[in-house]
């Protein structure tokens, strides 16, 4: 049996546990699957997933655990990429395997009945990544497509106008020298 983590809001740990988590597209427009990553030692590489949800709005998420047969076929891969099939067990032995798995994520097409719950956990909620692996210390996108409706969104393309302009004249000093 492999252990996995789906993470969902708070207020619907109570319907999870009594009818289970069923597939569903309201998080992620890539169709219907039950969204999740394998539990492995390092608690960061689990719950990865956990603020960058939180930026759709939910003020508390948890943890649901649970188990499924390491021959039931899941399909996994970075979550803007394609995808492999392969069994749980493969995936659980993938996401051991490697350090670099940030943004990956096994998707479940079956959904998990109440009784493959093992449990619903609160969470630290300021573990993982924002807006893409590895985008610590990056300045974010300041686009008016990607900053609408952003709080803080006027003042961020401000700044990256400036921040433009500035590389710009000191592109143009170098080229004089």
């Amino acid at each position: 049996m492999a252990m996995f983590v789906h993470i969902a809001p708070e207020n619907w740990a109570k319907a999870i546990l009594r009818a289970g988590i069923r597939p569903d597209r309201r998080w992620i427009d890539a169709g219907k699957a039950v969204y999740a990553v394998p539990v492995t030692p390092r608690f960061f590489r689990t719950h990865q997933w956990l603020r960058e949800m939180k930026r759709r709005g939910q003020r508390t998420l948890v943890g649901v655990y649970f188990r499924v047969p390491g021959d039931t076929p899941v399909r996994v891969g970075f979550y803007a990429g394609p995808e492999q099939t392969m069994t749980a067990a493969e995936a659980v032995r993938l996401f051991m395997g490697h350090d670099d798995l940030l943004g990956w994520q096994v998707l479940l097409d079956e959904a998990i009945p109440p009784t493959q719950i093992h449990a619903v956990r609160r969470l630290p909620q300021l573990v993982g990544w924002r807006y893409r692996p590895g985008a610590h210390k990056t300045l974010p996108c300041g686009c008016d497509y990607c900053q609408r409706g952003r709080y803080g969104a006027r003042r961020l393309r401000r700044e990256c106008a400036e921040f433009l302009a500035r590389n710009v004249r000191d592109a143009a000093a170098q080229r004089k020298r």
